[in-house]
């Protein structure tokens, strides 16, 4: 089984304003909300690819009961903790003219030590060595900074496969843990390593030492347009990004983790990985919002995916 872990969940209003203005008064031509937060965004397109998952987290107030409402709508298994608190709301805003994506989040939820705890152990109850856990996205006010490190250390304990997928000081912390696969694009691994990281070969070789360095079997860095790296211990594999036409960026790399998470419990080889996650990614990008592509659109990209073997 595929468990998805989002702490701070969000009701994502994702609005189209052409042409958006500071200081002037904007107007919407297109508004849709989806029930959202990274973790929550994986377990909808695991859906799609035909898989399972248990999507688990931390909700509050009428919108988190939206959020739990929408997600019975798609038929998702879920395992939420309510809280006292309003889930946060976030704006995503589209200009179609100017080609630009805006984001504005609300903080969400104050979350405590205790909380977080239950949570993990009744995670922990029913993880087993064939299950993969996939923790990622922002964490609530009120959570220790070392969260995802001891969340990362338990599931590992219990035999499962970690699927960390962070940024910054949360990314830092959970490396300590030695997760399985993690997904930093271009600019979070540069960030992590203090240095500018530019070509594919540079990325792959830095990211490869982490590998050696925190005990991790694979990364993969995503470089947006550009395509994305496939990193093991044994081979990489560099994927040219597909063009297509974007209608929100809004959850791309979440779809590309939830390919790589049924990949892995499918057992499919790196190649195959490549492809899946390859079109699932881009088909994403075609969507409005955080919808979730149907899987007719990712079997027409398929085909399209073009990769070859990067020498480090």
């Amino acid at each position: 089984m595929i468990y998805t872990v989002t702490l701070n969940p969000a009701l994502d209003k994702t609005v189209e304003i052409p042409s958006l203005t500071v200081n002037a008064v904007n107007r919407i031509t297109t508004m849709r909300t989806d029930p959202g937060g990274k973790g929550i965004n994986v377990s909808k397109v695991i859906a799609k690819l035909g898989g399972k998952s248990i999507a688990t987290g931390i909700l509050g107030g009428g919108t988190g009961r939206a959020i739990l409402s929408a997600l019975k709508d798609l038929e998702l298994t879920t395992s939420f903790h309510f809280v006292e608190g309003e889930t946060r709301t976030n704006m995503k805003i589209i200009d179609p003219v100017q080609h630009t994506n805006t984001d504005i989040n609300e903080p969400g939820v104050t979350v405590s030590e205790e909380i977080l705890h239950e949570l993990l152990e009744e995670l922990l109850e029913n993880l087993t060595a064939k299950d993969i856990v996939v923790i990622s996205g922002s964490m609530p006010k009120g959570s220790p900074q070392d969260t995802y490190y001891t969340w990362t250390k338990a599931c590992r304990e219990k035999g499962a496969k970690v699927i960390l997928d962070a940024d910054g000081d949360l990314l830092k912390a959970g490396l300590m843990a030695s997760p399985y696969l993690i997904k930093p694009n271009n600019h979070e691994l540069s960030s992590l390593v203090g240095r500018t990281l530019t070509t594919p070969e540079e990325l792959a070789k830095t990211a490869r030492e982490l590998m050696e360095q925190y005990g991790i079997s694979k990364i993969i860095v995503s470089m947006g347009g550009d395509g994305a790296l496939y990193v093991t211990g044994s081979e990489t594999l560099y994927a040219e990004g597909l063009k297509v036409p974007v209608g929100s960026t809004v959850g791309a790399g979440d779809s590309v983790v939830a390919a790589l998470a049924v990949a892995e419990e499918a057992g499919m080889s790196l190649s195959d990985t490549v492809c899946l996650s390859t079109a699932t990614g881009a088909a994403n990008v075609m969507c409005s919002g955080t919808q979730a592509a149907e899987y007719s659109v990712i079997q027409e990209l398929l085909p399209k995916v073009v990769f070859h073997q990067i020498e480090i």
